[in-house]
């Protein structure tokens, strides 16, 4: 019995029976990918990476079609303060050294707390408000692939941040899901 490929021939053979490539990264796997794809090429970014003991520092290394990615430092004690994302989506990838997400309360109480080392990675949705701080003794680097691109990062206060938005499940960016992935 013949099969379907000598019958048909190789539909791969044929371009146009193979779906388009993506032009750009859809789902979250492929945001992540693309985030651990830039922090694998050192050459790209590291000599672009300063330290400033008085603000955070920040790079824009990347702009995509519906997407940006961001090379930011730590310095000890630096932090975000309590924030979200508005409608952009992101991927946190901690490059160099360890920083620490505080979730939920930031009040007198604290909030949740999570150790993100070199090589973990924090996938968030619209909305997820959290806080991003240098606990360590040492500088850190991270890396932030944003979909769309950041337009805006409100602050939020302490006590607001107990009412975050809860946890989506879903698989692509937007609406987007959240979790710490190590590698």
């Amino acid at each position: 019995m013949n099969s379907d490929v000598q019958i048909a021939g190789d539909p791969l053979a044929i371009p146009h029976l193979m779906p388009p490539a993506p032009a750009y990264p859809r789902t979250v796997a492929e945001f992540a990918g693309l985030a651990r794809a830039v922090a694998a090429d050192r050459a790209s970014w590291a000599h672009l990476v300063r330290y400033d003991a008085t603000t955070r520092w920040y790079h824009r290394l990347r702009t995509g079609p519906g997407y940006e990615v961001w090379l930011l430092s730590w310095v000890p004690g630096q932090g975000s303060g309590a924030h979200d994302h508005g409608p952009s989506s992101g991927v946190l990838t901690v490059l160099e050294g360890e920083l620490t997400e505080i979730t939920g309360s930031t009040g007198p109480l604290g909030g949740a707390r999570q150790v993100l080392r070199a090589g973990a990675q924090r996938v968030f949705a619209p909305g997820y408000a959290h806080e991003i701080v240098n606990d360590s003794l040492a500088p850190a680097v991270s890396l932030h692939v944003y979909s769309p691109g950041l337009t805006e990062m409100p602050m939020r206060s302490p006590y607001r941040q107990a009412a975050a938005t809860p946890a989506p499940t879903a698989a692509t960016l937007t609406p987007g899901v959240r979790g710490v992935v190590t590698g």
